[in-house]
């Protein structure tokens, strides 16, 4: 211990500037590796998210090669797809005008009871 000097108040010189470098060195790698591990995670739930929709995408266009395969194999069942689509539509359309009506009733309702 010769060769380190002491300070007056008995503590070692430069110990102290030595200790808060490193400190202050390692705070910006403590939180380089923060967000490196915070980037990872969020890189891990988007690719975790597009899995999914690829999954789902797979699924959708394994059904659409299901349906051309059934439709070729079976002219009949295009042209009665097509007529439950058509009443599927104007049914739709149907319920729309209903629910429209419904609406204006309801305001009116609201209206005359204010």
């Amino acid at each position: 211990m010769g060769s380190v000097r002491r300070r007056r108040s008995g503590g070692r010189v430069g110990c102290g500037r030595v200790e808060g470098e490193a400190m202050a060195r390692q705070e910006p790698q403590e939180r380089n590796y923060d967000n490196m591990l915070k980037m990872v995670e969020d890189l891990n739930r988007d690719l975790e998210k597009l899995l999914e929709e690829m999954e789902k995408l797979t699924v959708q266009a394994t059904w659409m090669a299901y349906d051309m395969v059934v439709m070729r194999t079976n002219p009949d069942l295009t042209n009665s797809m097509r007529r439950l689509e058509d009443a599927f539509l104007n049914c739709r359309e149907e319920m729309e005008k209903k629910w429209q009506e419904v609406l204006r009733e309801s305001k009116g309702e609201e209206q005359k009871k204010e």
